[in-house]
């Protein structure tokens, strides 16, 4: 008898040991579908001085000390980021459940049974009262894994939460990226501000100049008009300029997420390099080892292999083990006396012999949902593939333009000077002097445009590369 009662514990230790056979594929991570190098390069003079992209984190990306304030206030209350946080234990919790299915279950059972059977259905011919007391361990139906379904469903479980993990991390580096280019849009935004309050007090100075020559004849109504003219666009462009800084401003604070977010924000322009200047982008072969929407797409392609595994094993019998083991007594006192052990052991076994194409269909599916991963995971890296490559044009060129729009800016300046000085002097007359103006005004609004461009490029670059993965 003894060892009947471990025929049970026994089978379901054979279980967990077959249950390491799997029919899923074995997988193997497609090709990279692009170049190993990219179309644009650093350019000359800064390769050496470049820092890898593999050593940066945002920490030594972000230069400007109340920049790096607002992005850490950004990662603790951000709303988004939240969510995308909870997703994470949401996902580990689904693999919790799913994994769990891969051991027995173990119930403590109690019950009790009192009935009254009527004399004319006893054989005794008198009614009769009968009890039934029973306590032990039930083991659920528990399924032996032989070909290795229930694995891999905890398989697939496991990678959707690393995929789940990796899309959070991805949304990390976004927010970090949105910050760094929302701050910097303002602070451009900060930059015309000053800039046409200094036109307009400088048109303000010509206006009130050319009006006191018109009331001594040396000036006409048309001078007046054109520089009253000149004087009202700055108004304009001031107004323009402040809406501009409010709204970028509403943006930062959405961004970081708090009710005191206007307390980060600075009142003046920072400095001109707000963020590294120098990325060495490394090659594609990198950017697929730690770009995280990548590996997230890397990580369901995975979990879909899995399924095609738990698909096939559908085609094969399922082992399930039921029991119990306790002890069993019509007398509540009698309940823990010897004698009293009782046991109960039924396994099942189920064939699979016609469902109607199900089994196939499901098998079909899985193999159809894993290719489209494939074609996913290949889509996400041509499209990081892109962003890089179009990263490193814009910030290429946009710093070949900085410069040349700097040194127009510096030309158009002494311009205006010149032309001032030989108008005071009466060689040359207002409109040439309007012109200088006029120019002097658009290359150097022009210049801090593109100047705000270039490290926004920069900080699309950072994001493109999967920028930020060595924070915590």
């Amino acid at each position: 008898m003894a060892s009947k009662n471990i025929i049970w514990p026994a089978l379901a230790t054979l279980g967990l040991t077959l249950g390491g056979c799997s029919l899923a594929p074995d997988y193997q991570r497609p090709g990279s579908p692009v170049a190993e190098q990219w179309n644009a390069s650093a350019p000359s003079g800064t390769k050496t001085a470049a820092t890898n992209a593999q050593d940066l984190n945002w920490q030594t990306f972000v230069v400007d000390p109340q920049l790096r304030r607002a992005v850490q206030a950004a990662l603790d209350n951000n709303r988004s980021l939240r969510q995308a946080l909870l997703d994470i234990e949401a996902a580990r919790a689904q693999y919790r459940v799913q994994r769990a299915d891969r051991l027995p279950s173990l119930n403590a059972n109690g019950t009790g049974n009192r009935q009254r059977v009527p004399g004319d259905l006893s054989n005794s011919g008198s009614s009769t009262l009968s009890s039934t007391y029973q306590v032990g361990l039930g083991l659920t139906e528990y399924e032996i894994d032989l070909f290795g379904r229930v694995r891999n469903l905890s398989d697939a479980a496991l990678e959707q939460y690393l995929a789940t993990e990796e899309a959070t991390r991805s949304t990390q580096v976004s927010l970090i990226a949105e910050v760094i280019q929302a701050w910097l849009t303002r602070d451009g935004a900060q930059q015309r501000r000053d800039l046409v309050k200094q036109t307009l007090d400088t048109r303000l100075a010509s206006l009130e100049l050319v009006s006191q020559r018109r009331k001594v004849g040396t000036a006409t109504a048309l001078d007046y008009q054109e520089a009253f003219g000149l004087t009202e666009q700055a108004k304009a462009e001031l107004e323009s300029t402040e809406r501009q800084l409010q709204q970028s401003g509403n943006a930062l604070a959405l961004l970081i997420g708090t009710r005191d977010a206007a307390t980060y924000l600075t009142e003046q322009p920072g400095d001109s390099r707000l963020v590294l200047q120098d990325i060495a982008p490394g090659t594609s072969s990198e950017l697929i080892e730690r770009r995280p929407d990548i590996l997230a797409s890397e990580h369901r392609l995975k979990a879909r292999n899995a399924d095609i595994g738990a698909a096939r094993a559908a085609f094969f019998p399922r082992i399930s083990l039921t029991g119990s083991f306790g002890s069993s007594s019509a007398e509540l006192s009698g309940l823990f006396d010897g004698g009293s052990r009782s046991w109960s052991f039924a396994p099942s076994i189920s064939v699979p012999i016609f469902a109607g194409g199900r089994n196939r269909a499901n098998l079909n599916l899985a193999e159809v949902r894993r290719d489209s991963a494939v074609a996913a995971y290949e889509g996400s890296i041509q499209t990081a593939f892109r962003e890089v490559a179009d990263a490193l044009a814009a910030t290429d060129t946009l710093r070949r333009e900085e410069a040349a729009r700097r040194a127009l800016a510096g030309s158009s300046q002494e311009a205006l000077k010149l032309a001032k000085a030989r108008y005071e002097g009466g060689v040359d007359n207002h409109l040439r002097y309007l012109d200088a103006q006029r120019s002097a005004f658009t290359d150097q609004s022009t210049l801090i445009q593109i100047s705000t461009d270039r490290q926004v490029a920069l900080a699309s670059l950072f994001r493109a590369l999967g920028g930020g993965w060595g924070a915590k």
